[in-house]
């Protein structure tokens, strides 16, 4: 049996939490080593963290995989410079230090309407990652772009998100109009369908809600 080491970047947010239970629980993995900007409360055998400042990243572990959940609002972050930092140049950065580690296979958060080409800032800027990613040569690339994620934010810490609540009370009224890409879903079902792909992934691949529910 060939045994994974996973880099994940992004473990306290709400996807990046289900990420790092699910790959602490799969038995085919060895380590986990995760990148953040402040220390885990979290204690495993296989987990090695590691505090660094993204803007400085050295040189990481020999890693297999890597799982990039790093992510921010303009609101939480100041300003549209200070989001993209974050959800542009630090996944980067990332990526980039894990292609130099051995990573062969990458799984990316991103979101519905992620377009390089968009109008809206958001949007545009997870395209843009997107696009930054594929051109990178690893082996296999999975892109999940959710729509509404749900999920407890409050046992991260993280301010509550007015729309979450308004777009999922929506989408329980409306459940059965809803498109299955549109509706909301929640942070373990992203999680697991990443999981799932990346460490057979080749070439590129974009999940969509629909897709993730489905297999979740």
């Amino acid at each position: 049996m060939t045994y994974r080491t996973v880099l994940l970047a992004g473990a306290t947010g709400l996807v990046g939490k289900q990420l790092l239970e699910g790959a602490l629980a799969d038995r085919n993995v060895a380590t986990v080593h995760t990148l953040s900007r402040r220390d885990l409360a979290i204690r495993h055998p296989k987990l090695s963290a590691h505090v660094v400042d993204f803007a400085k990243l050295s040189p990481l572990p020999p890693v297999d995989e890597v799982y990039l959940a790093l992510g921010t609002t303009i609101k939480v972050a100041g300003s549209q410079q200070a989001f993209r930092a974050i959800d542009f140049g630090a996944n980067l950065a990332v990526a980039k230090a894990a292609l130099a580690a051995g990573a062969k296979r990458l799984g990316l958060v991103s979101a519905m309407g992620a377009d390089a080409h968009s109008k809206v800032f958001y949007s545009r800027v997870k395209g843009e990652l997107e696009e930054a990613l594929a051109a990178l040569s690893f082996e296999g690339v999975v892109i999940a772009r959710p729509s509404l994620l749900v999920g407890d934010r409050e046992s991260l810490g993280q301010p509550h998100r007015f729309g979450e609540t308004i777009g999922e009370a929506v989408g329980k009224v409306f459940n059965v109009l809803i498109p299955p890409n549109y509706k909301p879903i929640q942070a373990a079902a992203v999680a697991r369908a990443l999981l799932t792909a990346v460490p057979s992934a080749k070439g590129r691949a974009v999940l969509l809600s629909g897709a993730m529910r489905s297999a979740a």
